[in-house]
């Protein structure tokens, strides 16, 4: 018991600071990397909660794909982001203010927080024995959240075109095909017969 209660705190102490750095961190590479770490943490979490599939997918698919997919996008997009910074304190009253309304916000949830015991679930968990992680997950996204898994999955889809269409963008310099221009060829504009002299081709 002594063991999963300092794991705990190990793990939620690192997710905070990993995510406290992510906002605070100069450079966007090191927020992309901080927020890996936030995402391993948070997967310790789930382990020591007892849903490992949702750590693994955790693991595999926000860390594997998504935070790569961001350290990719960030590199790729080549922002200066010392012009970005140079207009960040005249909205710093503003930011202050909605970070207030939501520290106030969070304070009145927290503090208004109780728990009630004679209160039973509607829908009861299963045992372990009966169902497994997994097959609960399933039913639970597939059955009752179904129009909201599709409606993440459509919100993913979209946030991966947008980074497509930022990293497409034109560029001086920086050769690119044109698939429209080639089918729009004809045999004039790419083929020229010429006829040479006997002798005189070199």
């Amino acid at each position: 018991m002594i063991v999963q209660t300092l794991a705990f705190y190990l793990f939620a102490g690192l997710t905070v600071a990993s995510a406290f750095m992510v906002i605070a961190a100069r450079n966007p590479v090191h927020s992309v990397l901080f927020l890996i770490l936030a995402f391993v943490n948070a997967a310790g979490l789930f382990v020591l909660l007892g849903a490992e599939f949702l750590a693994m997918m955790l693991v595999v698919v926000y860390v594997g794909a998504v935070a790569v997919l961001f350290l990719f996008v960030v590199m790729m997009l080549d922002i200066n982001f010392a012009e970005l910074r140079q207009g960040f304190l005249q909205y710093l009253p503003i930011g202050g203010l909605v970070g207030l309304i939501l520290l106030v916000e969070l304070v009145l949830v927290v503090g208004t927080w109780v728990v009630a015991p004679g209160v039973t679930p509607a829908s009861p968990t299963p045992a372990a024995a009966q169902m497994s992680n997994t097959e609960a997950l399933g039913r639970l996204l597939f059955t009752k959240y179904v129009y909201f898994f599709q409606a993440s999955g459509m919100i993913l889809l979209v946030a991966m075109i947008g980074a497509i269409v930022l990293t497409l963008r034109s560029r001086e310099g920086v050769r690119r095909q044109s698939i429209a221009q080639q089918n729009a060829r004809t045999r004039r504009d790419t083929l020229e017969i010429r006829k040479v002299q006997s002798g005189t081709g070199g």
